[in-house]
């Protein structure tokens, strides 16, 4: 082989190596997957979200139906507001509810939707009214040690 074709199999290598590189850094980011199917925007209220972040999944049985589009805080109600949008192959009945979950024990939270039995879909800009807000690890642990404490006290007579 001579010089120059050596040299293009080089670049050729370091091309898919940066390729490469580029896919995990969106991967990581949550933005590679861009899609272009037709959606809906679903609002939900939540009183704690967690570590949810924008563009996270929107999952229904373990399945990605939509991305998180965005999270702001409501000074009425105190609480914060996510926009969802979900895929409009996946329609889901007005009295679905929403969760924040956790992937795996230290994982990225999501948004879990559980279908209702409700008649009528979710349409364009409609709220969820059932919702339930992350488990902050925190405050499960804080309980736990008062709950102790509470047990090893002497009771007064």
């Amino acid at each position: 082989m001579n010089r120059s074709t050596i040299d293009l199999w080089v670049g050729v290598f370091v091309a898919a190596g940066l390729g490469g590189l580029l896919f995990l850094a969106l991967k990581v980011g949550n933005l590679a997957s861009f899609s272009t199917a037709d959606s809906y925007t679903v609002n939900a209220k939540f009183a704690n979200i967690g570590g949810l972040k924008e563009r996270g999944p929107v999952k229904s049985a373990g399945v990605v139906v939509g991305r998180v589009a965005g999270i702001r805080f409501d000074g009425e109600s105190y609480e914060a507001i996510v926009t969802m949008n979900l895929e409009a192959k996946y329609q889901f009945p007005r009295d679905t509810t929403a969760k924040i979950l956790t992937s795996g024990i230290l994982g990225e939270q999501y948004v879990g939707l559980e279908a209702g039995g409700d008649g009528m879909m979710l349409k364009n800009g409609d709220r969820l009214r059932l919702t339930q807000s992350a488990v902050v690890l925190e405050n499960l642990i804080s309980q736990f040690l008062f709950s102790k404490a509470a047990e090893g006290k002497p009771q007064e007579k």
